[in-house]
């Protein structure tokens, strides 16, 4: 991946001493629809995964894809929600209960295919994402983060996100290199309010000026940009499609 004047990161070598990472998308990225749904049925009982053939399961787990009820996939379609729906896709972030009753509310949008499949599957579908196993770090996460801390440029991640991610990125072995974890709704404000980046940057110690937004939303995490962070875009890709796309990270801190 090449960077330009439009990635917001011009002017910037030698002057970033900290790296601040988006978490969904840029780090790290959600398991396929079907190994999701495989996944909750199995903790739903071993009934309920019983009733359902392959076909079955790629079927109801493209439908809950497209209704936007896995956490870091395709989002639904606003339009066709009800409004109370798209109230708490808006504040979705700030408040984990708000998160919960989102997510579990789209899944429940896609009926259940078998009467032998426990209501419960809706809530083993939520569970299910907030697992490190439903994670799959890109391949040149632990990398990057590992040469940046070796050369002693500070890290954090700032997400927004409705649960407790530090678990997943300690199994993967990702936080002994970070610095800083602001979460949305451990602070009721989500990207890209300017207010977490500078509680960001503050958890850094580090001015704004000297520190470098990297995310997969151009709108969300190019909002650091605001503050007075640089801001470099990765692609939202599966991790098989995108090997590197953190590496220029490197040339851009000193």
């Amino acid at each position: 991946m090449t960077t330009s004047d439009d990635d917001g990161t011009h002017g910037t070598a030698g002057r970033i001493r900290g790296v601040l990472f988006d978490f969904s998308g840029t780090l790290l990225r959600i398991e396929p629809a079907e190994s999701w749904l495989r996944a909750a049925l199995a903790a739903a009982g071993a009934a309920g995964a019983a009733v359902l053939d392959d076909a079955g399961i790629a079927r109801l787990a493209a439908a809950l894809e497209r209704a936007g009820a896995l956490p870091g996939g395709a989002s639904p379609s606003l339009a066709e929600l009800p409004a109370g729906l798209r109230a708490l896709w808006e504040v979705r972030d700030r408040d984990a209960r708000c998160h919960r009753a989102l997510y579990t509310a789209l899944a429940r949008r896609v009926p259940l295919p078998r009467p032998e499949l426990p209501d419960s599957l809706y809530d083993a579908l939520y569970d299910r994402h907030r697992t490190p196993d439903a994670w799959i770090p890109y391949p040149d996460a632990a990398g990057v983060l590992a040469e940046l801390h070796r050369r002693g440029i500070r890290t954090g991640v700032v997400s927004n996100i409705g649960w407790d991610l530090r678990p997943v990125l300690r199994a993967h072995g990702l936080d002994r290199y970070l610095d800083a974890c602001v979460l949305s709704y451990e602070h009721g404000r989500q990207k890209p309010d300017p207010a977490l980046f500078a509680l960001a940057c503050r958890e850094l110690g580090l001015a704004p000026a000297g520190v470098l937004m990297v995310g997969d939303d151009r709108t969300a995490d190019g909002g650091a940009t605001a503050l007075g962070c640089a801001y470099l875009p990765v692609d939202h890709l599966p991790v098989d499609r995108r090997p590197d796309g953190l590496r220029p990270v490197l040339d851009l801190v000193g």
